[in-house]
């Protein structure tokens, strides 16, 4: 299995992450091709620099031929006021390491620019020449930055306006990494925690700790810590396609690591390499095991009091907050009393969030845990195009080894319900479509989200 791990000690934005592609070995003429493919008046310059001793490559976007300014620069010139706009958020007043400019405040930017809304950024981005699956991974990214600049503001995510996030910059940046992350042809993307940094930004919306309330809403439920300068470290942009791309954050796995790259941030900080670090490798398989060990927690409770809704409505919320999996028993109680054991499998950093969740929508008195050790085949995603759609196919290996395999049910049911087509029959294409050239079944053509994620390990 190849990896793709990111060390964001620093932080990590839309630039930095392009830099490190670039210094991992993504040809920068692919990005160059990319960003001629979006026809929006941009290019790029890449640019070897050292970052407190550290070499990285940095690079800059080029809107009409001239660079966007720092954002603190900016406000110098121009003023906050410039900034404002209902509905509304101006990402680059977050932004420490890419600090890109909303364009409708900028003196060689144009107005129409500086305030897209989602359906003409999906419009851009669907006219590119590029690939399918990278256009979906670059919307689904702005989907996430405007979801949560939709919960902060109130409105639907149509109704969102991006400035910064709309800009020529931030096309470049997440179309960028799109392609670049496909071209790797990972199987797995991995993140560290991220350090966000500390203190506070001042923005249109006024002073604001950091991390910024739209970064904060997209790395939800992920770890986060700050150490360091007390500046912005994860901008906006940063934190979405860490978002879209990792199936999770954790410390470095067991990899043969063959690349590495490093991108820069803007600023140089003494003493603290600024800095995103890329390593690419395969991972080590333990020949002495059957696939990996893993600790999940195992919370139980027994219910004798609970309608037979409400327990599935449970076992669903679990699910949908993330639990790998959850379960009935039928058991025989005290005073022969007939009911049922609800077991719940989490990962042990979600344990207290799902305990929480059961005390709140069940009748028990008590949840118990325990943590287990439990060994898991490796899985990956694979699409065939059946001739209604695509169909995703879960594949377990052991060792690298295909050991089974099998067509994802929702995918299934969709395309049988839409098209009029029993669902068995669907099943059986989908499998006969991968059996037929297994080693060339297409990447997905979107990432796994965190749910899908938390399935696929259930």
């Amino acid at each position: 299995m190849r990896i793709a791990y990111l060390d964001c000690f620093s932080g990590i934005s839309g630039d930095m992450f392009m830099g490190a592609l670039v210094d991992a070995g993504v040809p920068l003429q692919l990005f160059e091709q990319t960003v001629a493919a979006l026809n929006i008046g941009a290019r790029l310059k890449a640019a070897h620099v050292t970052r407190n001793g550290i070499s990285a490559t940095k690079i800059d976007v080029y809107s009409h031929g001239e660079k966007d300014l720092p954002r603190e620069e900016f406000q110098r010139r121009q003023g906050l006021s410039q900034h404002t706009h209902p509905h509304t958020h101006s990402h680059s007043n977050h932004e420490h390491n890419e600090h890109k400019t909303d364009t409708s405040g900028h003196a060689h930017s144009h107005q129409s620019a500086g305030r897209r809304g989602l359906n003409e950024i999906r419009q851009i981005i669907t006219a590119a020449n590029i690939s399918e699956s990278a256009k979906q991974t670059a919307i689904r990214i702005f989907e996430k930055l405007g979801a949560a600049e939709a919960k902060i503001h109130g409105v639907s995510i149509e109704e969102v306006h991006f400035h910064e996030v709309g800009a020529v910059d931030a096309l470049v940046d997440i179309t960028c990494a799109a392609v670049g992350a496909e071209h790797l042809k990972v199987d797995r993307w991995l993140c560290s925690p991220l350090n966000v940094g500390s203190g506070t930004v001042e923005c249109a919306h006024g002073v604001l700790p950091i991390p910024a309330p739209a970064t904060l809403e997209i790395l939800k439920d992920v770890p986060i810590y700050s150490s360091g300068p007390e500046v912005e470290l994860v901008t906006p942009t940063g934190a979405a396609i860490v978002r879209a791309l990792a199936s999770g954050f954790e410390r470095l796995p067991a990899i043969q690591a063959s690349h590495t790259g490093y991108g820069a941030g803007s600023r140089d900080f003494p003493g603290y390499p600024n800095v995103v670090r890329l390593t690419l490798g395969e991972a080590v398989a333990d020949e002495s095991v059957a696939g990996s060990h893993e600790t999940v927690a195992i919370l139980e409770a027994n219910l004798d009091d609970l309608s037979p809704q409400v327990f599935a409505y449970v076992m669903e919320r679990a699910l949908a907050g993330g639990a790998l999996d959850a379960f009935g028993t039928p058991l025989q109680m005290k005073k022969s009393r007939p009911g049922m054991l609800l077991t719940v499998l989490a990962k042990p950093e979600d344990a207290d969030r799902l305990t929480s969740l059961i005390f709140a929508e069940t009748s028990t008195l008590g949840v118990r845990r325990r943590d287990e050790r439990r060994q898991v085949l490796q899985r990956r995603w694979a699409d065939v195009t059946t001739r209604w759609g695509n169909v995703r196919i879960k594949i377990a290996s052991l060792n690298g080894t295909v050991t089974n395999y099998a067509p994802e049910f929702e995918d299934c049911r969709r395309i049988a319900q839409s098209h009029s087509v029993p669902l068995k029959v669907v099943m059986q294409e989908a499998i006969r479509l991968y059996l037929e050239n297994p080693g060339h079944a297409k990447a997905p053509a979107s990432e796994l989200g965190r749910a899908q994620a938390n399935e696929q390990h259930g």
